[in-house]
C-alpha cells in the first residue's frame, strides 16, 4: 500500500509569508511517513516563524523511535508558550505517523478534527484526552486508527472550516460539516482523485467562499490517500560490463510498471539486445534538448544526459507543469509515479567530459543521487537506485 500525501496552502490576504507550516518525511528503512500541520497565531511573518517552530520541533521529537508520539506531542504542547494579549497558544497542530501496513497515531491539538474516509463515509474514531499539566485551557486528542486500500484522511487549519464567516450565505462559516459535503461529492464525482488535486480542490473551494475571494486568515488543506502504488522503472547509462547487458534488458523488460529509458547508448542496448526497433521523432526538437524517441512496450524514451539535467532543475525550481520538450516529459513520467526506480549504468561515457558541453552538466550518477533526493523530499515519492 501507497501513502499518497500532499498539501495545497494560501496566504491570508496582503501577508507575504503563510501562517500555516506543513512538513512531511518519509522513511524508507521503517516503510513509514510522518507529517505535521502546524497552524501559527496571527498571521505573516509572526505566525510563520511559530508554525514553523512548532512543526519542526514536532517532526524532530517524532522521528526519534525512542520518543512515542504521544509523548513527543505532549512536550510541545506543555511547552507552548500563551500570547499574552489574546490569551490563547502560539500554535495549534496535527501530527500523523502511518506505516505503509495501515496503522496510523494521530495527535491533534487546536486544529479542526481531521476527516477519516472510508468507503464514501465519514468514520468517527475513538481518541484519549490529554490535558496539558501546564496550561488549563489546552487538551490533546490521541488516535491509534488502521488505514486500508482507498481510506482518505484530511487535516486542514482553521482557515478552512471558517471560511466564509459572517458573510450572507454562511454566516458561521463552512465549518466541520460543510466540509464533509464539500469532500464527499468530490468524491463521488472522481473517485481516484489524487491527494494533490484534492488539496488543491479544498483550498481554492474555500477561497470561493470567502468575500470577495480574499482569504481572510491562512489557509491549508493536508490530504493522505491509501492506494496501490503506482510503480516506474528509468534505465539510464550503459552497464559496467557489456557482458551484462543481456541480463538488465531483461530485468528492463520483467518490470511491471510504467518504463523510460533516459540515454541513446541505453536505448540502442534495449533495442539490441530485446530486438525492439527504435523509431525517431521526426519533429524539430524544441530547445536545447534533443526530441523523444519511440520503442514498443516502454513509455518514453529521451536523449541521456541534457535531459536528465534539465529535469533536475525543473524539479528543484517547482516547475512541473507545461513544459513542451523531453524532459518536460520525463518530470511527468516522474511525479505520475509513486515508487520510482532507478537502473543506472556505470561505464563512463567520454562524451560527459568534453569541453565544449556546458560547465553545469554533471555525470549521470551524481545527477540521479541529486534527483532521487529531491524527489524523496520534496515530492513525497519512494526512490531505489540500483549502480550496474
Amino acid at each position: 500500500m501507497f501513502i499518497d500525501i500532499d498539501c495545497n496552502q494560501l496566504k491570508k490576504y496582503n501577508q507575504n509569508a503563510f501562517g500555516d507550516y506543513f512538513v512531511s518525511k518519509r522513511y524508507p528503512d521503517e516503510a513509514k511517513l510522518i507529517a505535521v500541520l502546524s497552524d501559527g497565531l496571527g498571521s505573516g511573518i509572526k505566525a510563520n516563524i511559530l508554525s514553523c517552530m512548532t512543526a519542526t520541533m514536532l517532526l524532530r521529537f517524532v522521528e526519534n523511535s525512542q520518543i512515542p508520539i504521544k509523548h513527543a506531542a505532549e512536550i510541545v504542547m506543555n511547552s507552548l508558550p500563551v500570547c499574552k494579549v489574546r490569551k490563547i497558544s502560539y500554535s495549534t497542530f496535527s501530527v500523523i505517523d502511518v506505516n505503509d501496513e495501515g496503522d496510523a497515531k494521530i495527535i491533534e491539538e487546536g486544529n479542526p478534527e481531521f476527516l477519516w474516509i472510508k468507503n464514501n463515509e465519514v468514520m468517527t474514531p475513538s481518541y484519549e484526552s490529554i490535558p496539558s499539566k501546564t496550561f488549563k485551557n489546552r487538551c490533546m486528542k490521541s488516535y491509534k486508527i488502521h488505514l486500508e486500500l482507498g481510506d482518505r484522511l484530511i487535516f486542514c487549519s482553521d482557515g478552512v472550516t471558517q471560511c466564509g464567516l459572517g458573510n450572507s450565505r454562511l454566516k458561521l462559516g463552512l465549518r466541520r460539516e460543510g466540509l464533509i459535503q464539500l469532500v464527499l461529492a468530490k468524491l463521488a464525482e472522481e473517485p481516484d482523485i489524487s491527494s494533490s488535486d484534492l488539496s488543491a480542490y479544498i483550498v481554492r473551494q474555500a477561497k470561493n467562499i470567502e468575500t470577495d475571494r480574499n482569504p481572510k486568515d491562512d489557509i491549508s488543506a493536508c490530504v493522505l490517500y491509501c492506494r496501490e502504488p503506482r510503480v516506474s522503472l528509468v534505465f539510464t547509462g550503459p552497464p559496467f560490463l557489456q557482458k551484462k547487458d543481456a541480463e538488465y534488458a531483461q530485468m528492463f523488460r520483467d518490470f511491471k510498471g510504467k518504463k523510460a529509458i533516459c540515454g541513446g547508448t541505453t536505448a540502442n542496448l534495449i533495442s539490441r539486445e530485446l530486438n525492439i526497433p527504435i523509431t525517431m521523432d521526426k519533429a524539430i526538437s524544441v530547445g536545447k534538448l534533443p526530441s523523444c524517441s519511440y520503442m514498443d512496450g516502454v513509455d518514453l524514451v529521451t536523449e541521456g544526459i541534457l535531459t536528465l539535467t534539465q529535469a533536475l532543475e525543473y524539479l528543484e525550481s517547482g516547475q512541473t507543469t507545461g513544459i513542451d520538450n523531453a524532459a518536460g516529459k520525463l518530470v511527468e513520467f516522474l511525479l505520475d509515479s509513486d515508487c520510482i526506480n532507478f537502473m543506472v549504468g556505470a561505464k563512463l561515457n567520454q562524451a560527459h567530459y568534453n569541453p565544449a558541453l556546458p560547465i553545469e552538466i554533471e555525470i549521470r550518477k551524481n545527477i540521479i543521487k541529486k534527483m532521487a533526493v529531491v524527489l524523496q523530499d520534496k515530492y513525497f515519492k519512494k526512490v531505489n537506485v540500483q549502480y550496474m
